[in-house]
């Protein structure tokens, strides 16, 4: 039987480079658990934004296998040491994606504009002070500024950029990130969200966040909560909110 996750034993290292950790493996098994929803997706072009190890853009690779034949994989990390382990854990586990140590996806925003068709991201949401975001080395892997966002907010607009029309967004976030505003936000913007895992650890309450474009729910997203800053209190009504229109308006499909 072929694997379908990254092997922990065969994924790279450096001491400059973010080890799989909880999140890594509560992105995966997010994946792990739309599989199904993924190969009838057939998607083209499907792409990592901060790959760290590989692990997660391996083990993307591994469960679509030969399933969905012809798909073609980037990843991108702001770490040059990033980069390079990735691409040991891919030959690792004789798959391959191409390799860019890049800024979120600097330079490559025209040339992916509305073709990338699954995203998967974990990003640095740790809340440090604003000073840390963006250093060089492992650090670029956790610190996420003032309530963890500094980057997230960077990289939602790329996204809803880069995303195709039938584009899949996977995205890592931690309660202080303020999920429900995170999906808020997207739905503004014409996305459905649906938390695919949810997962507690002795340091963190993590939300894995799917979201996908459906243009109907726009309205629907500034009736559900007219102040945009949504207290972390009712965190989980709003997303139980978003879970439930978005399932509303795909009553006809389970393709999401």
């Amino acid at each position: 039987m072929s694997l379908r996750t990254a092997q922990i034993c065969l994924v790279s290292s450096h001491p400059e480079v973010y080890e799989p950790c909880d999140d890594s493996f509560a992105l995966v098994d997010a994946l792990l658990a739309d599989r199904i929803n993924l190969v009838e997706h057939h998607p083209v072009l499907c792409m990592e934004v901060g790959c760290g190890s590989g692990y997660v853009i391996t083990s993307l690779a591994l469960m679509l296998g030969q399933e969905v034949p012809g798909v073609q994989y980037i990843a991108t990390d702001i770490n040059p040491y990033a980069v390079e382990v990735t691409r040991k854990t891919l030959e690792a586990h004789n798959v391959h994606a191409d390799l860019i140590n890049t800024d979120i996806a600097s330079g490559l925003e025209k040339r992916l504009a509305g073709l990338v068709d699954v995203m998967v991201v974990n990003p640095p949401y740790v809340p440090t002070p604003e000073d840390e975001v963006g250093r060089e080395g492992i650090a670029s892997a956790w610190a996420g500024g003032e309530n963890g966002r500094a980057v997230i907010d960077k990289i939602l607009p790329i996204a809803d950029k880069l995303l195709s029309k039938r584009g899949w967004l996977y995205l890592v976030t931690l309660t202080a990130n303020d999920p429900s505003q995170i999906c808020l936000q997207m739905m503004e913007k014409g996305y459905a969200a649906r938390i695919v895992v949810q997962r507690s650890t002795e340091e963190e309450n993590l939300h894995i966040i799917k979201f996908w474009r459906d243009f109907d729910i726009q309205m629907d997203a500034k009736d559900i909560v007219p102040n945009k800053a949504a207290p972390v209190g009712v965190m989980d009504t709003l997303l139980s909110q978003v879970h439930r229109l978005s399932f509303r308006r795909s009553a006809s499909s389970n393709n999401n």
